[in-house]
């Protein structure tokens, strides 16, 4: 499996037969500009612009983008339903938190989440391997907040998402905290990579946290 960011919430899997996931696809935010991607599986978390722009994905694929259970191209997906801030969708509305079961892992990209997770979200997702969790604050968990989710859930690796970075520019600071919040709170070894390499047999060697680069 290659894990490959595109900065803010879009991610790229690849799994070992080849099958490309797409999740949360943007095209154009800010200063990140994303190119077109072949895809065989596009997920949504939700409707906003920042995240569900699937005009960039090429080829004949199949959109996942609500909670339900699914079974895409020899992949069990698994959609729980979230909520965009902590007072119950009030504020941003709903979100999906994604469970992919692949190459005999399972990771979850949490999309927007807003909230920690209750007793009923946690039995749903299940125990998982990798986690994408949004650390920015403002609309989304902030540092502390993703910290206490990846405590609940007990990742073996954890990818920071949706926070600052210099491809958002001056606008940025007005949106999103940086990544340094969550990488103290968290309390892991942290590692930097161009792309997270991982198989069932190598997991256990590379507990921690992974910054990616976009």
């Amino acid at each position: 499996m290659r894990i490959h960011w595109f900065g803010h919430s879009a991610f790229q899997l690849v799994t070992e037969q080849g099958t490309v996931i797409l999740i949360d696809p943007y095209g154009r935010f800010l200063g990140y500009r994303m190119p077109s991607i072949r895809a065989d599986i596009v997920a949504v978390t939700h409707n906003h612009k920042d995240h569900s722009q699937i005009h960039v994905a090429e080829g004949s694929y199949e959109l996942i983008d609500t909670p339900g259970h699914f079974h895409v191209k020899g992949i069990e997906i698994e959609g729980i339903s979230t909520y965009h801030d902590n007072v119950q969708g009030a504020k941003k509305g709903t979100n999906t938190v994604f469970v992919f079961t692949v190459d005999g892992l399972r990771i979850c990209h949490a999309g927007d989440l807003g909230h920690t997770l209750s007793k009923e979200q946690l039995e749903q997702i299940g125990k998982i391997d990798v986690l994408m969790i949004p650390v920015g604050g403002r609309v989304t968990l902030d540092g502390a907040g993703a910290a206490a989710v990846m405590k609940q859930l007990q990742p073996a690796i954890a990818i920071p998402m949706h926070y600052r970075t210099k491809a958002l520019g001056v606008a940025g600071l007005f949106f999103f905290a940086g990544v340094s919040s969550f990488l103290k709170t968290a309390g892991q070894p942290v590692r930097a990579v161009d792309d997270l390499v991982i198989t069932r047999e190598t997991l256990d060697g590379r507990q921690g946290v992974y910054t990616l680069q976009y």
